[in-house]
């Protein structure tokens, strides 16, 4: 014990083994979703032959891509941080690489994207470039996400969706309905009674809660499958599977290049990059925040080797075709119950290989017991902006805009985009060109080029 304590460092961050284990489980309950969720979308779509993939296949290699990731960043990293399938870039290889090229070759992009990433974790210039970012951003990033996680538990327990003549609404038209609403609410208000009681593992406890709970509701009444959402709460007839490994290696590195075109891959290739770059970077900064490991300088410790991890991680998606792996903002669960190393991180990347045989298992915890730890551990990340001074101009609107925009835009890498230009912006209105960093103008001019990808592609004929 005394090794695990000297390698995690668990007395330097006041934490206990028991608070890891802890912390790691409650991540993988909160983001187990991703091994239904992922292969749904990517299995959903066909590639330029109309070829898809297998749910099966594509379930193994989440698992075991989320499994080795996360293990890799908490033993590389000492951070807390779980790392997955990334949602969103998922998206852009099913709905936007995959059209133009056949599965290996998406998948081709995808390692190239971590190998980018990488290259610019091992130069620095990824870490030159967060450095960049002025610290009440960075505050701003932390409560944007606490805004972006909080809604994304809001609409995945069907409290909000869309609606009516609103964006969003209450429930259903403006109204709450049926059984898996009561599960989300019980949940929430026992999270809310135990976390404020200080009861140990009240996240954990709560979340179990509702997953009882939920199945025997499901049991107890008719409730349509679809009212659950992804997971349905029912006891499996087997708790045991088979793997299977079919997707492994199954990479064309180079060959979409050839089958899109040279300035399609391109614009695939960047909007993989910038995504995962940026997505990444305003997670580790928001979860580092609220771990508690940041230092009194603004640095975060390893963050060399949490950079390069995440590259290596997002490559490691490609080549088991389950698409990019990036930090989830879903550790804030876990952080919540206690994380604050890489023992977590050990936890809950074993949890996910127990997963390639126990599959059955992570289909049990609905939306609607795992998403109040979004809300709470939302409403934690929030307190961050006591410690931005409001009453400065050249700091309220780009910070407003960099926390608004992320859950309005259900992207982190739009927030961080629209705050740093926005904080451009009025740096220059007010005289003060000087005090903005070179690097600040990089990462100015390739948000610019992302929120421009739509007339860029028309520009080139690109569909």
């Amino acid at each position: 014990m005394s090794r695990v304590d000297e390698y995690f460092e668990l007395s330097g961050r006041r934490t206990t083994v028991a608070r890891e284990v802890r912390g790691g489980l409650t991540t993988f309950v909160a983001m187990a979703y991703i091994l239904l969720l992922n292969p749904i979308i990517l299995g959903g779509a066909a590639d330029v032959t109309g070829a898809k993939l297998s749910i099966p296949q594509l379930t193994t290699m989440t698992a075991l891509s989320a499994a080795v990731s996360t293990i890799l960043m908490g033993l590389v990293g000492n951070a807390p941080l779980a790392v997955a399938a990334g949602l969103g870039i998922n998206a852009v290889v099913a709905y936007q690489a995959a059209p133009h090229m056949t599965w290996p070759q998406a998948m081709g992009l995808v390692v190239l994207e971590g190998l980018i990433i990488i290259l610019l974790s091992l130069t620095g210039v990824r870490e030159r470039i967060m450095a960049a970012i002025p610290q009440p951003l960075k505050y701003a990033i932390t409560a944007g996400i606490g805004c972006f996680i909080a809604l994304i538990g809001l609409v995945d327990a069907g409290f909000v969706s869309k609606g009516g003549g609103t964006v969003l609404t209450l429930g259903t038209d403006g109204r709450l309905t049926g059984w898996p609403i009561v599960v989300f609410v019980a949940t929430l208000l026992l999270m809310f009674v135990l976390y404020v009681r200080r009861v140990p593992g009240a996240i954990l406890i709560s979340i179990i809660a509702g997953t009882v709970f939920a199945v025997i509701l499901d049991n107890a009444a008719t409730i349509p499958a679809k009212s659950w959402g992804v997971i349905v709460p029912t006891v499996p007839d087997t708790f045991v599977s088979t793997p299977d490994f079919g997707l492994f290696g199954e990479v064309d590195l180079f060959g979409g290049f050839a089958r899109a075109g040279a300035v399609t891959a391109l614009v695939i290739l960047f909007t993989l990059v910038l995504s995962g770059f940026f997505d990444a970077m305003g997670t580790i900064v928001g979860l580092s925040e609220e771990a508690g490991i940041v230092r009194e300088d603004g640095s975060i410790p390893r963050l060399g080797r949490i950079l390069s991890m995440d590259g290596l991680c997002a490559a490691l998606g490609g080549v088991t075709s389950s698409s990019a792996n990036t930090v989830f903002v879903e550790s804030a669960a876990g952080i919540g119950e206690g994380a604050r190393t890489g023992l977590a991180n050990i936890v809950t990347g074993l949890l996910f290989s127990a997963t390639l045989f126990f599959a059955p298992l992570a289909g049990m915890v609905p939306s609607q017991a795992a998403a109040p730890a979004l809300i709470i551990v939302g409403a934690l990340m929030m307190s961050q902006v006591a410690k931005i001074d409001w009453s400065d101009p050249e700091l309220t609107i780009p910070v407003f805009v960099t926390i608004v925009t992320m859950p309005f835009t259900y992207s982190i890498t739009a927030g961080i985009g629209s705050g740093i230009i926005s904080y451009v912006v009025v740096v220059l209105a007010l005289g003060r060109a000087r005090k903005l960093n070179p690097a600040v103008w990089v990462i100015v001019a390739l948000f610019v080029v992302y929120f421009c990808i739509d007339p860029i592609e028309q520009l080139f004929g690109i569909s």
